[in-house]
């Protein structure tokens, strides 16, 4: 948020530093360093270019609170340099293959289908964009980006909240498929089931953290 990154560029680094540590191992490299320099290519690969002392100063006053933002000095500059050299590495370790599909898009269009689908009042009453997308977004704490289609993702998390609410879907009971098949062909149920499942778990890991 302090370094003013909008949610593609945001889901782009998270994908790339989960993506890094599964063809590597987490114990060979600093996770810190390595989410950086996800934010830093991030930034390029979506054009919205950061500098790499922003990176830096956030960084240092997220991991040390209540430091002060570090000097021009041989520390800020080694490690300006780490983060340069973490970025080629990992474009290396990926292949180069940093451009990836994210759920947003779907998810955007999947909601303006649903809003004419349901009464103004089920609309009105129920904050279902609202937690969809804050589900997307918390979806990037774990690997789900990885292992699932953005399609798949982005109606897990609307069936999700929907589910949250108690909303229906009208007419889904006469309907010759479930709502959530139309928005996508070739979605299961038990593939929902599995990103819902999956998705749970990393709020049952952050309530777990000391």
């Amino acid at each position: 948020v302090k370094l003013g990154m909008q949610s593609i560029p945001i889901a782009t680094a998270c994908t790339i530093y989960h993506k890094f540590f599964c063809e590597t191992n987490l114990d060979a490299y600093d996770p810190y360093l390595v989410a950086m320099s996800s934010i830093y290519l991030a930034g390029k690969v979506e054009e919205q270019h950061l500098r790499t002392r922003d990176i830096i100063n956030v960084s240092n006053r997220y991991f040390s609170p209540g430091s002060e933002p570090l000097e021009l000095d041989s520390r800020f500059w080694e490690l300006r340099d780490s983060i340069v050299q973490c970025e080629l590495l990992m474009l290396r370790v990926l292949r180069f293959q940093v451009s990836f599909q994210h759920p947003h898009k779907y998810l955007l269009h999947y909601l303006l289908s649903l809003k004419n689908w349901l009464n103004r009042y089920s609309w009105q009453r129920t904050p279902i964009a609202v937690t969809a997308w804050a589900l997307l977004r918390d979806s990037y704490h774990g690997g789900l980006c990885l292992r699932f289609r953005a399609q798949h993702i982005a109606v897990a998390v609307l069936f999700l909240a929907l589910q949250v609410y108690g909303v229906e879907v009208p007419a889904e009971a006469e309907a010759e498929k479930p709502w959530w098949q139309v928005f996508s062909d070739d979605l299961t149920k038990p593939i929902i089931d599995n990103i819902v499942s999956d998705l749970i778990q990393i709020y049952t890991m952050d309530t777990e953290l000391p």
